[in-house]
């Protein structure tokens, strides 16, 4: 069984702290809050940070609130709080679908938002979600803020645009009303990380799809979102026809591996149904049809 390598530990006690904690130890520094993504790495060595930051005091940043007509997530919020926060499921269900689909009860407990958009898997399911959502994330430095659209702040596998001295510290998600979404995944077992998975949120008006906005992980998309299928569904009813399209657009957009999940020809086939999938499901609750 391997081990990590030494490494050194810090306690953050508060935002600043922790800003001040990661400029002093530098680049090879690491923010800590649930683990089960860094942990694992670093058990093997594929992380070998010099120095973790335990962040799990800054319960200031755990939080669910409506401000400025966005809905905003702070970054301590654990899964299992966004699962259980009415406040999310009356904005936008697809939180609540996609937080059942994450992992098990204990990672839940314990992984954190901002912990899983930082740790920018491929197959990670808030990536798809923020991506989908056209959310938003809230970088912090000791020189200030900026805003990221969601669908920038990925660079590429585990890879994102934070500075080495800057923390994520909110998702804020833009509140369209009559927005409808869901979102569906395949795996292998419970608490697998996905096959293939893919959420979505449309809103109509007088039966046409005015704004709608895709996302699938696992699946190789750019930025975990499908921009030519939703701009082609825009202005279009959401008939059998228009949603086979945008599904096949979604795959189109897809680049997976094979791997023991199973092969290329699968992971498209997925993209194209599961897109579809999460299309209907929103229109039908817009319709109050489920």
């Amino acid at each position: 069984m391997q081990t990590p390598a030494p490494v050194d530990y810090a306690r953050a006690t508060s935002v600043e702290h922790a800003l001040e904690l990661l400029e002093r130890l530098g680049p090879e520094s690491r923010l800590i809050a649930g683990g089960h993504s860094l942990l694992p790495m670093m058990r093997i060595r594929l992380a070998q940070p010099e120095c973790v930051i335990d962040i799990n005091d800054l319960t200031d940043l755990d939080y669910v609130k409506v401000e400025g007509g966005e809905l905003c997530i702070g970054a301590m919020t654990r899964h299992a709080g966004v699962l259980d926060s009415p406040v999310v499921g009356e904005h936008y269900t697809i939180f609540h679908d996609a937080e059942r689909l994450i992992a098990d009860p204990p990672v839940r407990n314990r992984g954190t938002v901002g912990g899983s958009f930082c740790q920018a898997d491929p197959a990670e399911d808030l990536a798809a979600v923020g991506s989908a959502l056209k959310a938003s994330v809230v970088l912090r430095s000791s020189q200030g803020t900026r805003t990221v659209p969601a669908r920038e702040f990925h660079a590429g596998p585990y890879e994102t645009v934070l500075g080495d001295a800057e923390m994520l510290t909110e998702l804020r998600v833009p509140i369209r009303p009559g927005a409808t979404s869901a979102y569906t995944k395949v795996k292998r077992k419970s608490g697998d990380w996905a096959t293939a998975a893919a959420g979505a949120y449309v809103v109509l008006r007088d039966g046409v799809v005015a704004d709608v906005g895709i996302g699938l992980t696992a699946l190789g998309a750019p930025h975990f979102c499908a921009e030519e299928a939703e701009a082609y569904l825009v202005g279009k009813e959401p008939t059998e026809e228009h949603l086979a399209e945008t599904g096949r657009l979604a795959a189109q957009a897809c680049n997976p591996r094979a791997d023991q999940r199973g092969p290329v020809e699968y992971k498209l086939h997925l993209a194209g149904e599961l897109t579809q999938r999460v299309l209907r499901q929103s229109v039908a609750r817009a319709e109050g049809r489920a």
